[in-house]
């Protein structure tokens, strides 16, 4: 899925203009590369000889291959840059998580002390920086929770085909016996959603018509690994010191993209409304704000309305009843621009432009 997603938005940008690209696969060595190779096959992804003769290695391929790889190709002496989408070396003292419009200083501070290593961060995450880091940045933050509404298509291909399969497997029933009695509709879907042929081999449970309340591996303390990340990454991606505490619930729900966030903000200090909104506005040039009314809430603040799309919109902003520091908000995001693919295109050309003359090379993993 980032993999394609990446290879659409680099050729819609003309990123491919001026490079040297050469195409990896774990599965299919030899076979048809993408146009840009130039007639050239693929080759095999895990040979670190071919790998070692590029500048810069940009993988979608996942956290298996990134261990089996990385590793090797370091101890072997290359000294490019690896940007990868997968989430094993995020943590790592010696990369850099990316997402240039938040944390652009980082990113340079990184590439100034000779880090090689960058990283695109967890999609919910770089999502809710998107629409928030301004506050951060002004250091108005206490804390944060934010429960997550996480799409099918954020755990990959297979689990969108199988929302699509428990979908057609609900209305099945109702197709085939309508009814007008809402309750008789109800009976139907329900009997179906818990009956041992729904299709749940990759969610474990049925997701159409329903929600699963768990991300991720298990953490100590009653956490999901995704819930983890909120705090994890939030603090490494924007450099602060001394942390922010982050937490929430991730939810995987019924939508096949797009990730949304029910945010309550703890503020440090109480500030005018029409304050923070310039605030999150001025960060970067796709936040959007979104009035707080009904009309422009249900036009512009789902996932329908922003699939596809790099714009990050954040409505639903107005104090709590907790107090006057207290501060609501919803924001989404489509997960596979700005949540995975985006950063990583943007970091290659940061390298290129860097690299100034010497053109780098460019090799995208793929299955």
């Amino acid at each position: 899925m980032v993999g394609s997603v990446l290879m659409q938005r680099m050729r819609e940008e003309e990123d491919f203009s001026g490079l040297e690209p050469v195409f990896f696969s774990t599965s299919n060595a030899g076979g048809a590369a993408p146009k840009e190779a130039a007639g050239a096959p693929l080759k095999n992804a895990s040979d670190l000889k071919e790998l070692a003769k590029c500048d810069v290695l940009v993988s979608c391929q996942g956290g298996e291959y990134t261990t089996e790889v990385y590793g090797p190709l370091r101890k072997s002496g290359w000294q490019g840059y690896w940007i990868d989408a997968a989430s094993t070396l995020r943590m790592e003292r010696d990369a850099v998580i990316i997402l240039d419009p938040v944390n652009g200083d980082v990113i340079e501070r990184g590439m100034a002390s000779g880090v090689r290593s960058f990283i695109g961060g967890n999609c919910t995450v770089s999502l809710m920086l998107m629409a928030c880091a301004g506050l951060f940045k002004e250091d108005l933050i206490e804390w944060m929770s934010s429960m997550t509404y996480q799409a099918a298509s954020g755990a990959g291909a297979a689990k969108m085909h199988e929302l699509v399969k428990q979908m057609d497997y609900l209305v099945d029933p109702v197709r085939k016996n309508p009814s007008e009695n809402a309750l008789e509709v109800d009976r139907m879907v329900v009997e179906a959603q818990r009956s041992s042929s729904m299709p749940t081999k990759e969610f474990g449970a049925p997701l159409a018509g329903s929600l699963l309340a768990w991300i991720d591996k298990e953490m100590p303390g009653g956490q999901s690994k995704e819930e983890w990340k909120g705090m994890a990454e939030t603090n490494k991606i924007m450099g602060l010191n001394p942390p922010v505490p982050v937490d929430g619930i991730c939810v995987r729900v019924g939508s096949m993209r797009c990730h949304s966030q029910g945010l309550t903000i703890k503020l440090k200090k109480d500030i005018p409304l029409d304050e923070i909104e310039q605030i999150i506005a001025g960060n970067n040039d796709w936040v959007r704000i979104v009035p707080n009314n009904k009309d422009a809430t249900v036009c512009d603040l789902t996932p329908t309305a922003v699939s596809g799309k790099l714009h990050v919109p954040i409505g639903r902003l107005h104090k709590l009843k907790m107090g006057p520091d207290y501060l609501g908000a919803f924001t989404v995001g489509d997960q596979l621009l700005w949540g995975a693919a985006e950063p990583l295109r943007r970091m290659l050309n940061i390298v290129r432009n860097r690299v100034g003359e010497k053109e780098p090379q460019l090799v995208a993993t793929r299955s």
